[in-house]
Order: C-alpha cells, then structure tokens, then sequence
C-alpha cells in the first residue's frame, strides 16, 4: 500500500517536473528504457535499497551510470530519490509515470485475461469496442489464465468486466444454492 501511495506521490512530481521543463516525450522514452532494464536486473534496486551502503555511495552510482545519460531535471530525480530513501520504489514511480504520461496522450492500457490466445479479428474487435467506451487509443496487454476456464476477463482503468466462465458458473451455484426446496 505504501509503495502505491509513494509512486502516486513521486511520479505527479516527475510527470509536473517533465512538462514544466518541456521534457514530457524525453523523460517518458528515457524512464520507458530503465523500467526495462529494472525489469530485466534487480541489481541497482537492491544495491540502492541496501542500508548497509552509505547514501554517498548511492548518490556516486546514480552520478556515474546516469550523470551523462538522463535530461538534468531526471538525473536530479533520481537523485532526489536516493536522498529520500525512496529510490527503492523507483519501479513503481515509473509504472505510474507512464499511465500519467499515457492518460496525457489519450491512451488508456487495458489488460485482456483469456484461457487461450484470441485471434486477431477478436483482439480488433475487442479494442475497437474499448475505443468506443473509453474515446481513447487503447494498448491492449494479453494475459493467459487456464483458471477461468473459458470466456474473458478485461481490466480498464481499474474496472474488472469479468465475462469467464469461472464467474458464470459460481453465480449460477450462488443462485443455486439460494434457492429453497419444499
């Protein structure tokens, strides 16, 4: 919960800070690169996150892998970050940068949870749906999920339309076991 409120907190600041400097794009394609690389190598979070190393230390890192890397106001970010001790939810700063930055540009993430892998008329279909309720470009992510049994479950920005199977048969058995025999 915490790492939540942090991120909401730290990447309004980073997303203000990006448009106040007009470095929106830069920052988005710049952080879009280290969220992929955090994803790839836990070995900078852990060593930022250690308390056994001295926050000089920390602060040296960030100077000599993004010193010549990162725009100034980014590379002062993370900095900033370090010294707060917040560095360790730098993930998840980011995950919530690139939904502000997406919800800037009109593009709403939407996450399609199916058992089997669904055609491409289907996934169309499906965003075309979504564009039409959201008046938003949608990035679909696909996820499988055997659990569900058939059917499909779509998150959109914290909305669950659960149309598997799995649900329709326990509101069946909920139904079911509500009603009362003479």
């Amino acid at each position: 919960m915490i790492a939540q409120q942090v991120a909401k907190r730290y990447s309004t600041a980073l997303f203000d800070l990006t448009r106040e400097h007009n470095l929106l794009d830069q920052a988005w394609q710049q952080f879009k690169s280290l969220r992929n690389y955090l994803d790839k190598d836990r070995i900078f979070l852990d060593f930022m996150s250690a308390p056994q190393v001295p926050d000089e230390d920390k602060q040296n890192l960030i100077k000599n892998v993004f010193g010549d890397s990162l725009e100034k106001p980014l590379y002062h970010f993370l900095l900033f970050l370090a010294a707060k001790r917040r560095i360790k939810y730098l993930a998840e700063i980011l995950d919530e940068f690139d939904l502000l930055v997406k919800a800037d540009k009109g593009i709403a993430k939407a996450t399609c949870i199916t058992v089997s892998k669904i055609n491409d008329a289907e996934r169309q279909n499906l965003i075309t749906q979504l564009k039409k309720k959201t008046s938003l470009e949608i990035e679909l992510e696909e996820k499988l999920d055997k659990s569900i049994l058939g059917g499909m479950i779509v998150i959109l920005h914290n909305q669950i339309i659960d149309g598997s199977m799995r649900r329709g048969l326990d509101e069946l058995k909920n139904r079911l076991m509500k009603v009362k025999v003479h």
